[in-house]
């Protein structure tokens, strides 16, 4: 009789263990709304541009619209694809010791551009690829961002995978996955500055 019980407490408690990696109602709405409105505000930003105003730096060591843009969009594509990575991961039994408040924190960081960061080179802008083409694989790539988000039941938080940056550490498959909306929150407000910049063409 105690065996049973103690194996009706273990199995209990790796079922409560299960379903705590597993996403919540409000966690993929949040995800999704992220998604959804960072889209928004960027398209609102770069639409109707002139190619001058596209291609308009402040300064030489500064990104134009443009380039902020396609960074944009390369930074989403290589995040997703960690989103992949970490699903593709065997579940790591430290999860959520591992990941725990990174979620918040990266909310709080990753808009604050107080704090610089350089692009890794293969997210680094090179300004050749057209705008029209920049745009087309932004759109796409979100669009499978928010198919992914609204269909897994993959408990994506106990899915792990390494940020080359120490200041994040481990991240499970949903920090990854909302890493993208903030990266493009952050650099929105980048688009944002160089059109409020002196020079800029009217």
């Amino acid at each position: 009789m105690k065996s049973i019980l103690a194996l009706s407490i273990l199995t209990t408690a790796c079922t409560l263990h299960a379903a705590d990696a597993a996403l919540t109602p409000a966690e993929r709405a949040h995800a999704i709304q992220l998604l959804q409105d960072s889209q928004k505000e960027f398209l609102a930003l770069v639409d109707g541009l002139t190619d001058a105003q596209w291609t308009y730096k402040s300064a030489p060591d500064r990104w134009s619209v443009g380039e902020t843009a396609e960074h944009i969009m390369l930074g989403e594509a290589l995040l997703f694809a960690s989103v992949q990575r970490a699903v593709d991961s065997p579940p790591n039994p430290d999860w959520e010791t591992k990941t725990r408040g990174k979620t918040e924190f990266l909310e709080k960081v990753m808009v604050d551009r107080t704090h610089k960061a350089t692009a890794p080179e293969a997210i680094q802008p090179h300004a050749k690829i057209s705008r029209e083409e920049v745009i087309q694989r932004y759109k796409e790539q979100r669009a499978r961002a928010i198919k992914f988000i609204e269909e897994t039941e993959v408990p994506l938080k106990e899915h792990t995978v390494d940020h080359p940056f120490p200041v994040f550490g481990t991240l499970n498959a949903y920090q990854w996955l909302i890493y993208i909306p903030l990266h493009n929150l952050r650099h929105d407000q980048q688009i944002a500055e160089v059109k409020s910049s002196p020079g800029f063409p009217q």
